[in-house]
């Protein structure tokens, strides 16, 4: 299976929300998407979606990287398979994001692209990516984003249309995120999963007091109590203090990062961010390596319907057991881009037969959201 890719696209979308999303540190006005389509030599094509949800104009920066010094690395040159082609990138991106101090964003777009070498692949297969990558397509699903102003009524409606399980974003004040979980565990009973992501938000010593008072709530995990690279010590002091399991990952980046999270017994869920950081070639060893330390996989994702349907496919190809992440707040780069007949039904989904990640993006849609640069 060579890959030769001649072209390679950004697509930097926007789209207005009636109501700002807010989390612990920021607040979105809108919603943004940065696409990336890869064509190969024979015409084959994939798609994949770069992270770009912070700072404003992220997009616009991500998608120069991509088009004037990432896509030239790769353009033409031939590979035996995605997986080829991410070392490469790996290693050629390296030094260009030291000199420039960002590593971040270099790894964000080397992860769009492997997405979309893999959705090229798949779909030049005949395949739905999490079948040719040997997985089930049934996965079980939760609605994150859950904003601190009376969050039980997304919930009760993500509820109606077939969630289980929801997460709330905490980290504002001790009453309010209190309040908003009492409200949440009424709705949804005590035996239903109720997860809270504090956004990196705590010290470790407010974390503790946090972990202390939320451990009432019978949570599935607290995610992010602390800001991620805060030395392993402290997340494992942390991990004894709360009966509640602690999660992250999704602003951890490269193998030894993760592995590093994953073998030191502070976790018990981690969440690698597949357009952040390592898109299939990455985050499925990541899975791998979580499957022998004896912790939950669950790929984070807050974005579009392409990464999201890039997440579900990685969690459908890593086994199925963890959790996938819907954002519950309305976002038509995300239901526009979906697979047609996505729907949760008993907190599960069951992803696309149709090949590569089961949607090819409408081009009227596309540039109804178009931003020029």
């Amino acid at each position: 299976m060579d890959l030769q890719p001649t072209c390679i696209e950004a697509f930097v979308l926007d789209a207005p929300i009636e109501n700002p999303v807010t989390n612990s540190f920021r607040t979105l006005t809108s919603r943004t998407s940065l696409l990336v389509r890869v064509t190969d030599e024979d015409g084959a094509f994939g798609w994949g979606e770069i992270w770009c949800n912070y700072p404003p104009g992220a997009a616009a920066h991500r998608a120069q990287l991509l088009e004037r010094v990432v896509a030239p690395m790769i353009t033409g040159r031939r590979f035996a398979n995605p997986r080829e082609a991410f070392v490469h990138l790996e290693s050629a991106t390296r030094v260009p994001a030291l000199q420039c101090g960002e590593p971040g964003p270099f790894a964000q777009v080397v992860a769009g692209i492997d997405i979309a070498l893999w959705d090229l692949a798949a779909r030049r297969a005949g395949e739905p990516l999490w079948r040719w990558l040997g997985g089930t397509p049934d996965v079980r699903v939760y609605a994150s984003g859950l904003g601190p102003d009376r969050p039980e009524r997304l919930a009760e409606q993500k509820l109606a249309e077939g969630y289980t399980a929801v997460k709330l974003k905490v980290g504002f004040h001790a009453a309010t995120d209190e309040r908003n979980l009492r409200a949440l565990r009424s709705l949804i009973g005590a035996g239903g999963d109720v997860m809270v992501d504090a956004n990196q938000r705590w010290s470790l010593e407010a974390a503790v007091d946090a972990a202390r008072r939320l451990d009432e709530f019978g949570l599935a995990w607290i995610e992010e109590p602390i800001p991620a690279d805060e030395p392993i010590e402290r997340w494992q002091a942390l991990a004894r203090s709360s009966r509640t399991p602690l999660a992250a990952g999704e602003n951890l980046r490269g193998y030894a990062a993760l592995g590093n999270a994953l073998t030191s017994g502070a976790l018990r869920v981690i969440q690698p961010d597949a357009a952040k950081w390592g898109g299939f070639s990455g985050c499925l060893e990541i899975a791998r390596k979580a499957r022998e330390a004896h912790v939950q996989f669950c790929p984070h994702w807050l974005g579009g319907g392409v990464g999201l349907a890039a997440a579900l496919h990685l969690l459908a190809a890593s086994g199925g057991t963890g959790w996938g992440e819907i954002d519950a707040n309305p976002n038509d780069l995300r239901t526009l881009f979906l697979p047609e007949g996505f729907r949760v039904h008993e907190g599960r989904v069951t992803l696309s037969d149709r090949p590569g990640l089961g949607r090819i993006p409408d081009p009227s849609v596309l540039e109804r959201f178009l931003v020029g640069r």
